[in-house]
């Protein structure tokens, strides 16, 4: 063989080993929440604490409450991914929460009305002001962090006129004064008494939203604009319908996750939720979302959520101070983030 058909086939083959290598970086940017799960999951087992000489962390009782204590979150973290996507960010879920919990609080207590129509109006409520800030940040041009700080104290403040700024006891049963005692079902759990029902809300969310985004000419749209919105705009997205109804749906998320923690709580409060907002950012960036927006998906936050609620139940059962619990958690999102900064700049969603 000639010496220039040798180097040109080295330079193939090196090529061709380059781009297996980016292939299988592309892999662990895409995966990173799943693989870092795992993980973490092996790290519990391994450091779990035991009782009668079993594991206290695959014990079911508790794996199945790891994933009732992120479920508030993880609605959020669904609604919030939606946002990200398109380039924005919604600070003001945590207070819709807020919101949400004390309306159905109010409604169902001090208004005597059913679950169905509480639900309704609560989770209406919840996508009006969630369409409003995205129609003052799409339709008028103010930046999604601004409206939705804005956002922020405007639900907090009504929460706190609504409910007098007292919290309200929710108590079950037919009388004037008590709720009905269907609602008390979000605090139950299911199959023989092992699933808790806000587990499986957060469930189906989550599955209504990676089939949303696998399969709709919607998810096309939210992923161009997030990509380059001004190139989705040419080529004839409609971008402002789209970013209100991106908004319009966390909020009505938030609303869903403020219900939730009314049921589990058999309360609602008009401090509820303050920095979940926080949390649920988190969980999207541990995901491997970009906050650029344009790329990451659901699946990914999921495994962030889940994450993150591994972590503080392994630390919780081994009794780590709770400030040293803030500061490994914030290590992740660190960490997480530092990771998305190495993705290469082509990789696709």
């Amino acid at each position: 063989m000639s010496e220039p058909a040798t180097k040109a086939g080295d330079a193939a083959a090196f090529g061709l080993e380059r781009r297996r290598g980016a292939d299988l970086l592309e892999v662990v940017f895409k995966f990173q929440s799943l693989f870092g799960l795992v993980l973490v999951v092996i790290a519990a087992i391994v450091f779990s604490p035991t009782k009668n000489g079993s594991l206290l962390f695959i014990d079911p009782d508790n794996l199945f409450n790891v994933v009732r204590s992120i479920s508030e979150i993880g609605i959020l973290a669904v609604g919030m991914t939606l946002v990200i996507l398109i380039g924005g960010i919604d600070l003001s879920v945590g207070s819709v929460l807020g919101l949400a919990s004390v309306g159905a609080a109010v409604l169902l207590v001090e208004n005597d009305l059913g679950v169905f129509l509480a639900v309704l109006i609560v989770l209406a409520i919840g996508l009006v002001f969630g369409l409003l800030q995205g129609v003052a940040s799409a339709k008028f041009g103010i930046q999604a962090f601004i409206v939705t700080l804005a956002g922020m104290q405007i639900a907090r403040g009504l929460a706190r006129i609504w409910s007098g700024g007292q919290g309200v006891s929710i108590t079950y049963g037919d009388g004037p004064g008590q709720a009905p005692v269907a609602f008390s079902l979000l605090g139950e759990r299911t199959f023989n008494g092992v699933v808790p029902i806000p587990a499986l809300v957060f469930a189906v969310v989550a599955g209504l939203a990676i089939v949303l985004l696998r399969v709709s000419a919607f998810s096309r749209h939210i992923y161009a604009i997030g990509g380059n919105e001004k190139a989705a705009r040419l080529s004839g997205v409609p971008v402002t319908r789209v970013k209100v109804l991106v908004f319009g749906i966390c909020g009505l998320l938030a609303a869903l996750a403020g219900i939730v923690h009314a049921g589990q709580l058999n309360f609602g409060g008009p401090n509820d939720g303050a920095m979940y907002e926080l949390d649920a950012i988190a969980a999207v960036v541990i995901g491997g979302t970009s906050l650029m927006g344009g790329r990451g998906t659901v699946v990914g936050t999921v495994a962030g959520a889940l994450l993150v609620g591994v972590l503080r139940n392994i630390l919780a059962l081994n009794n780590v101070d709770s400030n040293i619990q803030l500061l490994v958690i914030g290590l992740v999102i660190v960490l997480a983030a530092g990771l998305q900064r190495l993705r290469p700049a082509s990789a696709g969603s």
